[in-house]
């Protein structure tokens, strides 16, 4: 592949199999995340481990100040918020907007300048299905942070598609990560049940009668991050095991 690719939150789940595969494709890639520990081993010749918050701008800024050019930029950071609008306070408004929505908003305002001076790029936003795509029991907060991404994708698609930047959101179902496997123990304790029965409860919403991996999400966004996409912009791309058919 050959290029200059930067993944948030890279240290598990989707960010750190897109990171993972990326550098398998020959990227260099610069695989960021809040926490050390999650990127001690993610190691691979083509992949370069940093600490990089990004709900602060600064750091962002810090980070992306660094690189001589940038092909890709890969925004995985997000949060599940559990409950409905009744559950939802003004904190919660706050934290969630701030890392799944404005962190991306930050990410790209930054790096497209960078982009447009290499003569272009792919930008790939992780939002999810639950989002404008379909409404989720419990996923108020989630799907309205979702939504804002997969609006930022579409439109700054629209303002950059004749500069050289394509820019495309991925909106994954449910997918087999650590963020998944908390929510299952979540549902367990709170539904009175096992680990087992809130497994097969999220297992049995799923027409494929499974759940994703991690790998699969990640060979899309290289396809997205690579030339052989080059006529795709601007798109919400499901990949969900049929759940938003």
């Amino acid at each position: 592949m050959g290029k200059q690719a930067l993944v948030t939150a890279a240290g598990q789940g989707i960010g750190r199999a897109i990171a993972a595969a990326l550098g398998e494709e020959g990227a260099r890639v610069l695989a960021t995340d809040v926490s050390s520990t999650a990127l001690a081993d993610l190691q691979h010749p083509n992949i370069e481990t940093r600490l990089l918050d990004v709900t602060d701008r600064a750091q962002i800024a810090d980070t992306i100040a660094t690189l001589d050019s940038l092909d890709v930029l890969v925004n995985c950071a997000g949060y599940v918020h559990h409950g409905d609008v009744l559950a939802c306070g003004d904190e919660d408004w706050d934290f969630s907007f701030n890392l799944n929505a404005r962190s991306m908003f930050w990410t790209m305002q930054t790096a497209i300048p960078l982009m447009l001076v290499g003569g272009g790029g792919s930008i790939i936003n992780i939002a999810s299905v639950a989002s404008s795509l379909k409404g989720v029991p419990n996923r108020f907060l989630y799907s309205a942070s979702k939504a804002a991404i997969i609006g930022m994708t579409k439109a700054t698609a629209c303002d950059f598609v004749t500069r050289g930047i394509r820019v495309n959101a991925i909106c994954p179902g449910t997918v087999d990560s650590p963020s998944w496997q908390q929510r299952v123990a979540e549902a367990a304790t709170s539904g009175g049940i096992t680990q087992a029965e809130a497994e097969a409860a999220f297992v049995a919403r799923q027409p494929m009668g499974r759940v994703g991996t991690p790998a699969e999400v990640a060979a899309l966004a290289v396809y997205l991050a690579g030339d052989e996409s080059s006529f795709t912009t601007g798109q919400a791309h499901v990949i969900d095991g049929g759940w938003n058919m």
